[in-house]
């Protein structure tokens, strides 16, 4: 698995109810783009460094701007918030 500056690393979730993890790709520190990945995460704005496993796949840059990108990230912080209310109830 290969990404770049500005890629998402996208982590389905292993159960059925709950989000799938995103989570922007800010540095490849394996060569030629491989693995470990320094990556911001939607959710929760940590960061951490992520070796990717079988249920992992990485959505291409757009190149859609910083705003774009914001929004995306804020949407699905937004729908995260919302699964975890309805798992809550």
């Amino acid at each position: 698995m290969k990404a770049a500056q500005g890629d998402w690393l996208v982590v389905e979730s292993a159960h059925t109810g709950q989000v799938c993890r995103r989570g922007l790709v800010l540095e490849a520190h394996g060569p030629d783009g491989t693995a470990p990945f320094l990556v911001r995460w939607t959710d929760d704005d940590h960061e951490s460094l992520v070796f990717p496993g079988a249920d992992a796949h990485v959505e291409p840059d757009l190149n859609v701007g910083p705003d774009l990108n914001t929004a995306v990230a804020d949407l699905n912080t937004a729908v995260a918030d919302l699964n975890t209310a309805v798992a809550e109830r």
